[in-house]
């Protein structure tokens, strides 16, 4: 396998012939709140969404766009105010900011993606998004990743190259989120361009597949936003050879696209709202893929865990009772439970340890908490976060 070459955030860079721009436009104070990534021309696009009934007027257009024409050259983002919930005013809006980045860029309307997170059942001031289009341009620049964020503490980004019939070609992408964390495809927003020449058919069929074990292996509260979405442009700029299924190059490609999607999860996860650690829970020998991954969430979605990981408490308890409570495939009494190295039940036997010690393993800013079910061969991950006293905080007052 092709080694993948990762850059640090201020190595960040757009792939060919994509361009970015951020601007304040008045929805909130002092910070970017409105922004765009562009390509120069029509790229291949394919996406994943919500699974909210109420899905958002923003998320609800891009998605029939991508589904219908599977190309995009342009997505308008916000932050601050999501558009959902809105009704006929809301799809007028949206509509309206199609029109006005159309003729702003001089492409057509059905070329343009929006995008929205932020505040639900609020309006849009069209005049001031109308206003901030005006005010973007393209540049290389890396403020839109700024003009998404709502709680997050900082964007998150992730930029690869690898190399493709021995021509580079690069991998890059950025999202937001930190509270209404579950996504079954938070808000959660997450971009990915690339220079590649693949297909869109291939490209969406690769975007679901690997959202299964990245994006939707995320939790931090359990709740699934109006406007989760993840969308990825390819223009095949690098002028590359098309990468199909059968191509020499494409289990590196995937595998690229791949770390690019799982690093942003886990960013994502680790970012959470108040939080204070990132945790990460590994499924061993379960029956299927899919038991595994939905054990893991279980257990990193579990209040009683969160909660005993911010105080560095190992109460391995409240996991055990967790993966109780799944459906999932295994016997009682074949259990073996780890806490960042810590063998704390062999075969469903508790075993001595060192309270202080583990307690301090636990206060770094990485948990991981391995199971091993004894049942199969198959494996998942999924990552969250611990449950603090902030959490709380932020979320009594989101909309004062």
């Amino acid at each position: 396998m092709q080694k993948i070459k990762t850059f640090t955030e201020q190595e960040f860079s757009w792939p060919h012939d994509f361009y970015s721009d951020g601007t304040n436009c008045g929805l909130r104070t002092g910070r970017p709140d409105l922004g765009w990534i562009y390509s120069k021309t029509p790229a291949h696009a394919a996406g994943v969404y919500t699974t909210n009934r109420f899905c958002a007027a923003p998320t609800k257009l891009t998605k029939q766009l991508i589904t219908q024409n599977q190309l995009l050259q342009c997505v308008l983002m916000n932050s601050v105010i999501a558009n959902s919930f809105t009704g006929a005013q809301g799809v007028a809006a949206v509509q309206a900011e199609q029109q006005a980045v159309a003729i702003k860029l001089g492409i057509a309307p059905e070329l343009v993606g929006v995008a929205s997170t932020g505040l639900i059942g609020a309006y849009l001031p069209l005049h001031k998004i109308t206003q901030g289009i005006t005010q973007l341009e393209l540049t290389k620049k890396t403020t839109v990743t700024r003009a998404v964020l709502t709680t997050d503490t900082h964007p998150k980004t992730c930029c690869v190259t690898i190399k493709i019939a021995g021509q580079p070609c690069t991998i890059t992408g950025f999202a937001k989120g930190s509270g209404m964390i579950h996504p079954k495809m938070a808000t959660m927003l997450a971009f990915i361009t690339t220079d590649a020449a693949i297909e869109a058919a291939t490209l969406q069929s690769l975007l679901s597949e690997l959202t299964t074990s990245t994006f939707n292996q995320i939790t931090v509260d359990g709740d699934t936003s109006t406007n989760d979405m993840v969308v990825t442009l390819a223009n095949g700029a690098s002028k590359t050879p098309l990468l199909t299924p059968t191509s020499p190059d494409f289990a590196n490609f995937k595998a690229a696209y791949h770390h690019v999607l799982k690093s942003l999860a886990q960013q994502i996860a680790a970012d959470g709202e108040g939080a204070t650690k990132l945790v990460e829970a590994n499924v061993a020998s379960a029956k299927t893929a899919a038991e595994a991954q939905a054990v893991a969430k279980a257990v990193v979605g579990s209040n009683l865990v969160k909660a005993a990981l911010f105080g560095a408490d190992p109460n391995w308890g409240r996991i055990i009772s967790t993966l109780g409570a799944t459906s999932a495939s295994f016997s009682p009494d074949k259990i073996d439970l780890s806490l960042n190295g810590h063998l704390l039940i062999q075969q469903s036997q508790p075993l001595s340890f060192d309270k202080e010690l583990v307690s301090q393993s636990l206060q770094k800013d990485k948990v991981y908490i391995n199971l091993e079910l004894h049942a199969g061969q198959a494996s998942g991950q999924a990552w969250g976060c611990d449950l603090t006293y902030d959490y709380v905080k932020i979320n009594a007052s989101y909309s004062s």
